[in-house]
């Protein structure tokens, strides 16, 4: 990409360069991937909400609902082993725009019927859109922020990035959970409205800027490698098992919380449930804007101690059937969450270089997907032998044992051992 040239100032100016017409197509670039990839992880945990209406329409046990949630997962991990590193080779955009048509196809398989099998399929189709596009808008993102401000420092992208992706998946479940209480058809308009958005912003994203060049000749495919060879072996290990962590709590809160809430709590309210959801994600993102200037050690440490206190306060609130003390624990569970990630993206983006950028997120993000998925579906076969509450310590206990194991793995990482 060739360099911009500066628009000379008046001599009358404060003799700051003004950005020049490329500098500000990148910049506006820049808000429309961030939206893109906002509505597209918002339209991702549209179904947290309404799972409990799936459950008393079909029978739904807790454990099906932790499968439907897996099925997305593993949606986004085959898209993350196969397709999430290969803009690096042919543009970002030709993989965005194929993933928001993904994501567009998955919302017309949720409007055409709630049955089970259709509800599977669209959520593996839609996990697919994810993979392909979580890495690559945080790849876009940061070369977006480069060009439109050479030399500035990266917390402007590093905040976006997160708070697109982490903020989305708690704005989906409000949206949802809000039209499911008050409008008719709970189980159609929220898909309908997000398939509107969804247009709406690949509309916009055709119009971005690209930021890699397609090689003239393309290295041979391969699927995705997990490789921690992006500069700093041992930090990108620290950084893979820390976004494990964190997406542990988001898996929780985006499948089976709504129905802990409704059934064990007994407040069935669809609105609630999704404004815990943005609780425990918007948590997260404000986590991230508000810490951009501390160190990412310091981060880090934050983040493992509110993400264990956050589970010991939320356990609480299930033995003692209180919701304000279960929401407080998810909310400081979630900042924790969110602080984990954020040092996580940030670390492996600082290591990488620039032609595997996309390589390296794309295994990051896959180990974060393990991380949303595995404890989850544990959590779901648990409820089948225990109560919710007892479900919920045991998965408390295993959480405070992989922050613990987070902690020496960024201790042993920091200090070269």
């Amino acid at each position: 990409m060739a360099t911009p040239t500066r628009v000379r100032t008046p001599s009358t100016s404060s003799h700051v360069p003004r950005p020049t017409v490329v500098q500000r197509r990148h910049g506006i670039g820049f808000w429309t991937v961030a939206l893109a990839f906002l509505t597209s992880m918002a339209f991702s945990t549209v179904p947290t909400p309404l799972y409990p209406l799936y459950e008393e329409r079909d029978g739904f046990s807790t454990f099906t609902v932790t499968v439907v949630f897996a099925v997305y997962a593993v949606g986004v991990m085959v898209s993350l082993m196969l397709a999430g590193h290969v803009s690096d080779w042919v543009g970002r955009k030709k993989i965005l725009l194929p993933a928001l048509g993904l994501e567009f196809v998955a919302a017309l398989l949720f409007l055409s019927s709630p049955a089970l099998p259709v509800l599977l399929v669209a959520r593996f189709v839609s996990g697919l859109g994810i993979g392909m596009l979580s890495a690559t808008a945080t790849a876009h993102l940061a070369e977006l922020h480069a060009a439109h401000r050479p030399g500035a420092s990266p917390q402007r992208f590093e905040t976006v990035a997160t708070a697109a992706n982490i903020g989305g998946l708690g704005i989906g479940p409000l949206v949802s959970g809000f039209l499911a209480q008050y409008v008719t058809a709970p189980l159609r308009l929220p898909y309908l409205v997000f398939a509107v958005l969804l247009v709406a912003v690949a509309v916009a994203l055709s119009r971005t800027p690209e930021t890699v060049r397609e090689l003239p000749v393309r290295p041979r495919y391969r699927p995705q490698r997990v490789s921690a060879d992006h500069g700093d072996r041992a930090g990108y290990v620290a950084a893979a098992v820390t976004a494990f962590a964190s997406f542990a709590v988001f898996g929780l809160f985006s499948s089976i919380a709504a129905g802990f809430v409704a059934h064990s709590l007994r407040h069935p309210s669809h609105l609630l449930a999704g404004a815990i959801s943005l609780l425990v994600f918007g948590g997260a993102a404000l986590a991230q804007i508000l810490t951009t200037r501390l160190a990412p050690r310091t981060k880090s440490t934050l983040g493992l101690l509110a993400q264990g206190a956050g589970f010991l306060t939320l356990v609480a609130g299930m033995h003692t059937a209180d919701l304000a003390t279960f929401l407080i624990g998810g909310a400081v569970a979630g900042i924790g969450a969110g602080l984990l990630f954020k040092a996580a993206v940030g670390a492996v983006v600082a290591m990488a270089a620039p032609a595997r950028r996309g390589e390296a997120l794309a295994g990051l993000f896959l180990v974060a997907y393990l991380g949303l998925s595995g404890p989850a579906v544990a959590l779901g076969l648990a409820t089948l032998r225990l109560t919710a509450t007892s479900a919920m310590t045991w998965f408390a206990v295993a959480v405070l044992a992989l922050l613990a194991t987070v902690g020496v793995i960024n201790h042993r990482s920091q200090h070269g051992r």
